[in-house]
């Protein structure tokens, strides 16, 4: 197959080649004036590598360009898988042991009719807020069986080629499985020292931070190319005090 299209590009240059001397050849028979025909073959050739620069410089753009938007969709729909089978849940289940969530939850509200402003505003804040976590009034023990009921999951994440350029996506995907390993590394969750529910508190932490800002960055992603999805995600995210799918 390879062959017959390499043979085909040879055929299709011969003949252009010839058509072009066939040109030449009319011109002359008519004209008889080959100074001029050189003159002008000349000076087409010495022009012909700016010709060829600037339609490479210009392909290669716009080949970059495309492949760029076909990884982006790729990757938009392994964020998009993220968040339905885990990441939505996770960060409301988290915002239970967010002591300091009242201040934090007026970021997190989006609605329809937020702008690139209001994301630009949330990102800045969640990205700079002090979380306080406290694990009084939370059940470790169902947050870990929660993670590994996805681990699998996590795993087919992080060794998604897609997600390689992805830097900070992944460093996310990584703060959780690290969080998930240490929560069942433990036999029990019950009764943990204070030293110990400080280092989990750290990573519970560091999951939150990164949650967040992904999360407000895919609703952003969604609000844009695919508002129907969006609406439903407005009515059901559970950083709200009445989430429900009804229309009102």
């Amino acid at each position: 197959m390879k062959a017959k299209r390499h043979l085909s590009i040879i055929y299709i240059g011969i003949a252009l080649v010839l058509a072009s001397g066939l040109a030449y050849f009319t011109h002359y028979l008519i004209f008889s004036d080959p100074h001029h025909i050189f003159i002008y073959l000349i000076g087409d050739i010495a022009f012909i590598p700016l010709e060829i620069l600037a339609v490479a410089i210009i392909v290669e753009r716009l080949l970059a360009r495309h492949e760029k938007r076909r990884i982006m969709r790729k990757m938009n729909m392994v964020i998009g898988t993220f968040f339905s089978e885990l990441g939505t849940r996770l960060l409301g289940s988290l915002t239970g042991c967010i002591e300091n969530k009242d201040a934090l939850r007026p970021y997190l509200a989006i609605s329809n009719k937020w702008s690139a402003r209001n994301y630009k505003s949330s990102l800045s804040f969640v990205r700079g807020f002090d979380y306080n976590v406290s694990f009084e009034r939370f059940n470790l023990k169902s947050l870990e069986e929660t993670l590994a009921a996805k681990r699998d999951m996590l795993v087919m994440l992080l060794a998604n080629p897609n997600l390689l350029e992805h830097e900070r996506f992944t460093n996310m995907l990584w703060a959780i499985f690290h969080m998930m390993e240490e929560l069942s590394a433990r036999k029990s969750l019950d009764d943990l020292p204070p030293t110990d529910r400080e280092h989990l508190a750290g990573d519970v932490r560091r999951v939150y931070a990164l949650l967040t800002v992904e999360w407000l960055l895919y609703c952003r992603h969604l609000q844009l190319s695919y508002p129907y999805i969006f609406s439903i995600i407005v009515r059901t995210h559970p950083l709200q005090d009445s989430p429900s799918a009804t229309v009102t």
